[in-house]
């Protein structure tokens, strides 16, 4: 009312043509007071929460260098850097590490590239592709190949830039530190997918990840049920959703490690555990059909449906690198074909992958 009432005196006939005019400026003022007032809360409520996400990553910074040094302080902040470079619009970040073996010429590194060109709608997934060296000779080389390229901070107490066989003490403590990593990714507040340097991308995996699912992971054999807790997991390929509830699903199962003898890796642990890690903490797993993520476990026949390909139940470097050049010779005769000759085409069964 008070508006309205000033808009009739501005218009009354023995106001001066002057004070008419200063008159119907302050009406107009008062009606965009409201929407001035609106613009500046919209832009104070951006600015705050921009702030705040600022503060929290660099809040979790600080926690997670707490226990060390200032000089820790410096490989988290580069870290969160390379996520946020990486990372896509829902903050996931696909990961991949290597070796200055894996990472050789005409070894797993430039396999994996090449699969992402090579498949269907899987090219522009590199750009969000970070790949994690746990030697300086591996960095090296990622950063002569590709964008988005990590050092793992390491005490030098092993030396992985060789090749480590399956279940050696060196194998496991690259696992366990393996493991580390991804919980460092959670608690920084991103999503991952990570995925083996022996796993080859063909189509999109990610379209067969239930948006309801906090972890997928890959099945060695596949039971059928994508809920069912009897699943065998394969921590190779694994999608991790950022969240409390998660974080603690790391920490706990960190810690079942002291449970069990030295020479067990993580994801024999997982396996006996998952039911009541998931069912206590709320986490919702999932388990992906091998017949889109499959691998040399459980083969999967239809090349029309397969989106990654992994070289599981397989050990040796060299075999592994044989088995998979397989597989992408496979894919480029399943594109080079007609379609109504895809249907015929199968898979080499892997020839020095021995189960």
């Amino acid at each position: 009312m008070p508006i309205f009432s000033d808009e009739l005196l501005c218009f009354s006939p023995s106001l001066p043509r002057r004070k008419k005019m200063a008159c119907k400026a302050r009406a107009d003022m008062a009606k965009l007071l409201p929407v001035i007032s609106f613009f500046l809360g919209a832009a104070l409520t951006a600015a705050l929460v921009f702030f705040s996400a600022t503060m929290d990553v660099n809040r979790r910074i600080s926690e997670l260098a707490s226990w060390g040094n200032g000089d820790e302080v410096k490989p988290f902040a580069e870290l969160t850097e390379l996520l946020k470079n990486a990372s896509m619009e829902d903050k996931t970040v696909i990961v991949t590490s290597i070796n200055q073996a894996y990472a050789a010429p005409g070894s797993l590194l430039d396999l994996f590239l090449e699969s992402f060109r090579l498949g269907k709608g899987t090219a522009r997934l590199l750009d969000h592709v970070l790949i994690v060296a746990v030697d300086p000779g591996a960095l090296a080389t990622c950063r002569s190949v590709h964008r988005h390229c990590y050092l793992l901070p390491s005490d030098g107490a092993v030396d992985y830039s060789a090749e480590k066989f399956y279940m050696s003490k060196e194998y496991l403590e690259m696992m366990w530190a393996r493991n580390r990593f991804q919980q460092t990714i959670l608690e920084l507040g991103f999503n991952f997918l990570f995925t083996d340097i022996d796993i080859v991308w063909l189509r999109n995996p990610m379209r067969h990840i239930a948006i309801t699912s906090d972890i997928a992971i890959a099945s060695d054999y596949f039971n059928g049920d994508p809920d069912s807790l009897r699943n065998h997991p394969n921590g190779g390929f694994l999608f991790v959703r950022s969240a409390n509830r998660t974080v603690e699903f790391y920490r706990q199962w960190r810690k079942l490690r002291g449970e069990f003898p030295p020479r067990t890796n993580e994801q024999v642990i997982l396996e006996k555990r998952q039911a009541a890690l998931s069912r206590r903490l709320g986490v919702r797993m999932q388990f992906l059909d091998t017949k889109h993520c499959g691998g040399f476990c459980q083969l999967s026949g239809d090349l029309r449906r397969v989106a990654t390909m992994h070289a599981n139940c397989c050990t040796g470097l060299d075999n592994k690198v044989h088995d998979l050049r397989s597989v992408l010779r496979d894919w480029r005769n399943f594109t080079a074909a007609t379609p109504a000759d895809r249907r015929l085409v199968r898979w080499t069964k892997p020839g020095k992958c021995i189960r």
